[in-house]
């Protein structure tokens, strides 16, 4: 993988984590649960976003903030 692609990957993988975490600090859930989502690149180059384990409560937010934005 060239640095450019790797820029490139890393790039969209922070901006994703990024407004992951922005979304679940306006659900009100607290830093300790999405302090530790993170971006990962793989050595082609895909760009990932690690959420890791989340408590239940937080997934349960979670599921109910995605499911008030379905259009359906």
């Amino acid at each position: 993988m060239d640095m450019q692609t790797y820029r490139e990957g890393r790039a969209r993988a922070t901006d994703a984590a990024e407004a992951i975490r922005a979304a679940l600090a306006s659900l009100g859930i607290p830093e300790s649960v999405w302090g530790t989502i993170r971006p990962v690149v793989t050595h082609r180059g895909s760009p990932y976003v690690h959420l890791g384990m989340v408590r239940v409560e937080a997934a349960e937010k979670m599921a109910e903030a995605m499911r008030a934005s379905d259009p359906q």
